[in-house]
């Protein structure tokens, strides 16, 4: 095979997974429009449905309506397919239904798999595809069948069972859409669905990877890898201090946990560190917030899930890699190592390629949006980390956007569930001279 051959096998995966996604959000749109899929009284634009589909495929949450009341219930049905199709992602999908009529996966759809679920080898990608299913199917059945329990003495039984159906999906896959017009505030102080629903998503936003690696490591009685230990270490770090964080600074605030009691206050600081985390839910207003804590969830919608999972941002594994390259250059040490194990230097280079790309995107697109919607910046910034992020907290500008400020949100949520690098190397020409040609080494003066 030669050079230039392989060059356009590896980059096919980014552009087949940019297309995928883009088919999707086409067909979304269109099934959106449907006027069955619009509540009675109700009228659906172009723009408002390419927006919806576009934030339940790539499993943000942010809207420009009232998901409970401006859809039917056709239209809930379709945006929780999307959520679905778009949190496991077109290619696991696809290999579902490939499986399940016998077809065999080629090698090529074995590299845009690999390269949808962040794998590191093409080695058992078919076994983590049926990983994926059947820990989604456990996952969201048993969300669905705790948050039914919680929610059948409230509402008649088919409404409750439609409800935690709904919020199933959309907790496990990070995607924060919710049919209470409020999200969560009602459940503030309700310890079942605040937890349940949590567990759902840090569940979705480790990754399929680690979720695999634990369950190999309680098959064969083995350690996990490094990847699991550093997603698993970073990810209860940064709840436990998000936690105590917002306990702390919103602890008085009148507009959030202020009025609630001890258990409110712990569950509800417990919730909003774990929501930042790509799932958009939120059981205190986000307009209410202070600026500390407001900075902080920005932070950490920037960082975001874990590779292989249903949520966006840098990732967690990103934030770690600079985090230790820092570490290790700031010490002296001419090595990362981390549990006995030697991180290679490419692995940080792509963690700062991905930074990068991501910051620039996230200045640029709210420095855009402050331009064509005026106003103070900070909520703007919010807003775009968190279409960024996939996220989908808002601190209430969403629904005022202009047209032009609405594309640009659609664009960056775009961007940031296909990754920043992924849609990079998709649009870009990417060159590989050969022989490969080795220049004088000069230094330059940094810092």
């Amino acid at each position: 095979m030669t050079v230039r051959r392989l060059g356009v096998i590896q980059d096919s995966p980014a552009r087949v997974l940019v297309l995928g996604f883009a088919a999707v959000i086409a067909l979304g749109t269109l099934l959106l429009l449907i006027p069955a899929a619009t509540a009675p009284g109700r009228d659906t634009d172009l723009l408002t449905a390419l927006f919806t589909a576009t934030s339940a495929t790539c499993v943000t949450g942010l809207v420009v309506v009232d998901t409970a009341t401006h859809w039917s219930w056709l239209g809930h049905l379709i945006i929780a397919l999307l959520i679905q199709v778009g949190g496991l992602g077109i290619m696991t999908m696809s290999t579902f239904f490939a499986l399940l009529i016998g077809k065999r996966v080629t090698l090529r759809e074995r590299l845009v798999i690999q390269e949808a679920l962040g794998h590191p080898t093409l080695a058992g990608i078919v076994r983590l595809v049926r990983l994926v299913l059947l820990t989604t199917a456990l996952c969201e059945g048993a969300g669905m069948l705790l948050l039914f329990v919680q929610w059948v003495g409230r509402y008649p039984v088919p409404r409750a069972l439609a409800l935690a159906a709904f919020h199933s999906v959309s907790a496990f896959n990070n995607a924060g859409f919710d049919l209470f017009s409020v999200s969560l505030q009602p459940f503030v102080e309700d310890a079942g669905v605040v937890l349940t629903m949590a567990a759902l998503i840090i569940a979705g936003g480790i990754g399929f990877i680690v979720l695999a690696d634990l369950w190999s490591m309680r098959r064969n009685h083995r350690r996990v890898t490094l990847h699991t230990c550093v997603v698993l270490r970073v990810t209860a770090l940064l709840i436990v201090f998000g936690t105590l964080f917002i306990l702390v600074l919103e602890w008085a605030n009148p507009l959030t946990l202020g009025p609630l009691s001890l258990k409110g206050k712990v569950l509800a600081a417990f919730f909003q560190a774990v929501t930042p985390r790509t799932a958009g839910f939120n059981v205190v207003p986000t307009g209410g917030l202070t600026v500390p804590t407001l900075l902080l969830t920005i932070v950490f919608m920037f960082i975001g899930a874990s590779p292989g999972g249903t949520g966006g941002g840098i990732k967690t594994t990103t934030f770690a890699s600079l985090v230790l390259a820092v570490w290790a250059t700031v010490r002296g040490y001419p090595e990362i190592v981390v549990r006995d194990r030697r991180l290679p230097w490419e692995v940080v280079q792509r963690a700062l390629a991905i930074t990068f790309i991501s910051l620039t995107l996230v200045v640029v697109v709210s420095m855009a949006l402050s331009l064509v919607e005026g106003g103070q910046y900070l909520p703007l910034l919010f807003e775009t980390t968190s279409a960024f992020g996939t996220v989908g907290l808002s601190t209430g500008v969403t629904p005022d956007l202009s047209a032009p400020g609405r594309v640009l949100v659609i664009l960056t949520m775009f961007a940031g569930r296909v990754g920043p690098l992924t849609l990079a190397i998709a649009l870009a020409k990417r060159n590989r001279p050969l022989p490969p040609v080795q220049y004088l080494e000069e230094k330059v003066a940094v810092g």
